[in-house]
């Protein structure tokens, strides 16, 4: 954070730590095990059977990892948040406000069209961290997502 101004050096990127430790460790585990297991499998299960084995497991592991993904990067240029499944990359004058409601999973951005959007980068699992990750980007947001008024004749 830059001391001077107390906002977050540009670029920044916010990543849930929570969510993300359980998907890939719950995804190695599964990964390991169903390896594990074709190789002690006895002699009647054939080669296929033991490499389809551990396909579902990295099926289940590249399943696991869409919930690992979701991020929010802020640039100098603008915002990208970056879901489960979608990447969304806005200006700063596009993202209105952005607020997480007690009780909700993570914040929701107000956009200038009127939609809102799921910024799954910051997640309530992560407490106090997800308290303190939303302030830096609601003042990066204050400071950067106010468009210039256009000079007036």
């Amino acid at each position: 954070m830059d001391e001077a101004s107390k906002q977050p050096v540009l670029p920044r990127v916010w990543r849930p730590r929570s969510v993300r430790l359980v998907a890939y460790g719950l995804g190695l585990l599964i990964v390991a095990t169903l390896a594990l297991l074709a190789v002690i499998l006895p002699q009647s299960w054939g080669t296929l059977d033991r490499f389809l084995l551990v396909g579902m497991g990295l099926m289940i592991a590249a399943t696991l990892h869409l919930l690992a993904r979701p991020r929010l990067v802020a640039t100098e240029e603008g915002v990208t948040v970056v879901n489960s499944i979608r990447t969304h990359v806005l200006s700063w004058a596009e993202v209105v406000d952005v607020q997480m409601p007690i009780g909700e999973p993570w914040p929701s951005a107000d956009l200038a069209d009127g939609t809102t959007l799921a910024v799954m980068g910051i997640q309530s699992t992560d407490g106090e961290r997800a308290r303190r990750d939303l302030e830096e980007f609601q003042e990066l947001l204050r400071h950067r997502g106010e468009a210039q008024e256009p000079d007036r004749p």
